[in-house]
């Protein structure tokens, strides 16, 4: 078998390691629940490609992720429930659904007006698939907002529904003083652990509940800076990591290791990485 550039190349790799006779022990092993985190994953590299602005790694991990949907349509495929080419159809349907402006008659000449559009088009969708199953999925405003996504970004999702019926702030500024408040309330349970005041497990719980208010005042301090907090995060996870391989380089060069180096040592030397950028 040689690699090509036509998708039915993909389509017949991935076939051929779901062989029951001939496959690969590990491939045939696996389900929907077993490659998900593999997904989500792989979506993340393609994220971190693009924040690196490396061209070379964005198209290798596009790939990769692509190797991920039809992983799972040859699962679906081998249930008899879809395949690979269901899916495309599923895909370009809603992409001409949701753009009557570009593909039918419909008239949106702004981004605000698109997405009011857009907005429109998913209600029905939604509906529909309600339908679909007997009215099973729940028609809460905050329940079309997907449990599986990374937790500042559905921290961010729900956000944004909330807002569209007025349940919002309209100042960055009152998120700042809400997020003043939820630090305020997280010190005063860690100290209420300091003085031994409630059950171990307890203050635990209690700690982390106020700090999760935190984490998601802040995506929300994000949101209304237009400012994406997983990107933010990201930016610096990386400038932590430059920062501390820094650190790392320059006691190497003096012949030692940072387990040998006080926190004072470490510290100057993160502020020299600081000045270097």
């Amino acid at each position: 078998m040689q690699p090509g550039r036509d998708i039915s190349a993909l389509i017949d790799i991935m076939a051929r390691l779901r062989d029951p006779e001939a496959g690969c022990a590990w491939d045939l092993q696996q389900t929907f629940e077993t490659i998900a985190p593999y997904t989500i994953e792989e979506a993340y590299e393609v994220a971190e490609a693009i924040a690196r602005g490396d061209r070379h790694d964005i198209c290798d991990e596009l790939g990769d992720l692509l190797l991920q949907v039809v992983f799972h349509a040859r699962i679906a495929e081998e249930e008899g429930t879809f395949a690979f080419p269901d899916v495309v159809e599923a895909i370009t349907r809603k992409m001409i659904r949701r753009h009557p402006h570009v593909f039918g008659p419909a008239e949106a000449r702004t981004p605000h007006l698109v997405r009011g559009l857009w907005e429109k088009i998913k209600a029905e969708e939604k509906a529909e698939k309600a339908a679909r199953h007997d009215g099973e999925i729940p028609k809460g405003l905050l329940d079309a907002v997907s449990i599986a996504m990374p937790p500042m970004l559905r921290a961010v999702k729900l956000q944004q529904k909330a807002g569209t019926v007025g349940f919002d702030w309209n100042d960055p500024r009152a998120v700042l003083a809400k997020i003043r408040e939820e630090l305020d309330e997280l010190e005063a349970e860690m100290d209420c652990a300091d003085k031994g005041e409630a059950d171990k497990a307890e203050a635990r719980k209690a700690i982390e509940a106020e700090l999760g208010d935190v984490l998601f005042a802040l995506a929300n301090l994000g949101r209304h800076l237009d400012i994406d907090p997983e990107a933010a995060v990201r930016a610096t996870n990386e400038k932590f990591r430059k920062r501390f391989s820094y650190i790392e380089r320059s006691l190497e060069e003096a012949g030692r290791r940072p387990e040998d180096a006080t926190l004072e040592e470490m510290e100057a030397l993160w502020q020299q990485a600081k000045t270097e950028g």
